[in-house]
């Protein structure tokens, strides 16, 4: 579809992805874990078949990204290399091996009548899915929501367009392969934001959830305009908080690796937190490695007088997602200081203490109310994949129906399946009196 057709042509085109996807999602029900399994391993060797011609494609959104005037950290999302197309063929492979959750048993019980009661996890439905600049997104949301019996809708970023048709392209032909509904993995092909509000409004009904995944802007719409449920993941503005009892080479190494692995990705900190009992022996070797690995430091004054090197810290720093090399550092009194500060200026994605104290540190994961605490390790780990949850399709910061990474068994919902033997619950009259009541009440 040309990004210039008419506003009528663009809802007829919506709208008949809605009804397709509905179709698709109840013949996707009737399928087993074993033939969703065949599907995502022929969506991946698909994915290693079609390298070139993702990479190709690739290259021509990264070229109009930087005529564009697209900063450099979101051109590195943006960007594939044969290393990342192989990564996500790998990822959509391991979520082929993952368990398949429909059908689970979270639990089950008989009640003292007789009645049998399981409660056993089902697939959501169609799942709305509106991305930025992450090409990536559209192999893991379409492997993710396969694996959890759930249709994709795909609506990708202007800036990787090219990139994600070539890709939905490969998951397509996999399914193909396989035998499954090829309407399961759809993806919007417009650049055309009137398409996201026509997501928006559910499509009279064909869409149970929409899923965002990108910037404050984006999921600011998203929750103003959806009128569906939404599962939002909000910015990664996460801390890492040095306590006095931290051991210092511990502490430089997860300090500059959960700042500078990866500088454009969510789970990377943005904010350090170091205890004024401990800082002047924790905070110039870590800010000396970081300011070697090109990071630029702007800290408070107290910071500044034991690193001269930073700049003066804005109030701005302290709430900005840099997802570039740049690091905000305050000297904090005590943890009490240190979770303060997150509780004001956290976004809920994730927070991590390093200490040797084990007592600190259970006081701090206790206390955080972030939707991943970490103690002695990277923010870095907060992904799907490294929780071993076969992927992700974003970081849930809410506290409803999922909370952190969202992986296949987070994109269920459940139903209970009741057995019985017969049995009649109990009148609580009589039925004479019972039907005399109504004979009365209709005369």
């Amino acid at each position: 579809m040309a990004d210039g057709a008419s506003n009528l042509e663009l809802d007829v085109l919506i709208r008949d992805m809605g009804q397709r996807a509905r179709t698709a999602a109840t013949a996707l029900a009737e399928t087993t874990a074993a033939q969703r399994s065949a599907g995502l391993t022929a969506m991946a060797e698909s994915l290693r078949a079609a390298e070139g011609g993702i990479l190709a494609a690739n290259g021509r959104d990264v070229e109009r990204a930087r005529a564009n005037g697209l900063s450099e950290a979101l051109i590195d999302r943006l960007a594939l290399t044969p290393a990342r197309v192989a990564a996500m063929a790998e990822a959509v492979g391991e979520v082929a091996a993952f368990p398949d959750p429909l059908g689970v048993e979270t639990a089950r019980w008989t009640r003292p009548n007789g009645l049998d009661i399981a409660r056993v996890r089902t697939p959501l439905g169609v799942l709305a899915i509106i991305y930025e600049s992450r090409p990536n997104v559209t192999a893991d949301a379409a492997a993710l929501c396969l694996r959890s019996g759930n249709v994709a809708l795909l609506r990708c970023g202007s800036d990787c367009l090219e990139s994600s048709r070539a890709i939905h392209a490969a998951m397509v032909a996999g399914l193909a392969k396989a035998g499954l509904p090829v309407d399961a993995v759809q993806l919007v092909p417009t650049r055309d934001r009137a398409a996201v509000g026509l997501l928006l409004g559910g499509l009279e009904g064909t869409i149970d959830l929409v899923v965002p995944r990108g910037g404050k802007s984006l999921v600011a719409r998203v929750q103003a305009e959806a009128r569906v449920p939404t599962l939002s993941h909000l910015e990664g503005l996460n801390h890492t908080y040095l306590h006095a009892a931290a051991d210092p080479d511990m502490a430089r190494e997860i300090v500059v690796n959960a700042k500078l692995r990866r500088v454009s990705v969510c789970g990377a900190t943005e904010t350090l937190l170091v205890d004024a009992a401990s800082a002047e022996r924790l905070l110039p070797p870590v800010a000396e490695a970081l300011i070697a690995g090109g990071c630029e430091l702007r800290g408070d004054e107290s910071a500044r007088d034991l690193v001269p090197a930073m700049v003066a810290a804005g109030e701005d720093d302290w709430s900005t997602e840099y997802l570039a090399p740049v690091l905000s550092v305050r000297i904090v009194d005590g943890m009490e200081a240190a979770i303060a500060h997150i509780r004001r200026y956290g976004s809920g994605h994730t927070e991590a203490i390093v200490t040797e104290d084990a007592e600190a540190a259970t006081r701090f994961l206790n206390a955080v109310d972030s939707a991943i605490v970490v103690w002695n390790a990277s923010t870095q780990f907060a992904d799907g994949g490294e929780f071993g949850f076969g992927g992700e399709i974003g970081i849930s910061t809410g506290r409803l129906h999922a909370r952190g990474p969202v992986g296949a068994e987070q994109l269920t919902s459940y139903k209970y399946v009741v057995r019985g033997a017969g049995q009649t619950r109990p009148w609580t009259r009589p039925p004479q009196a019972a039907l005399a009541a109504v004979f009365f009440s209709l005369s």
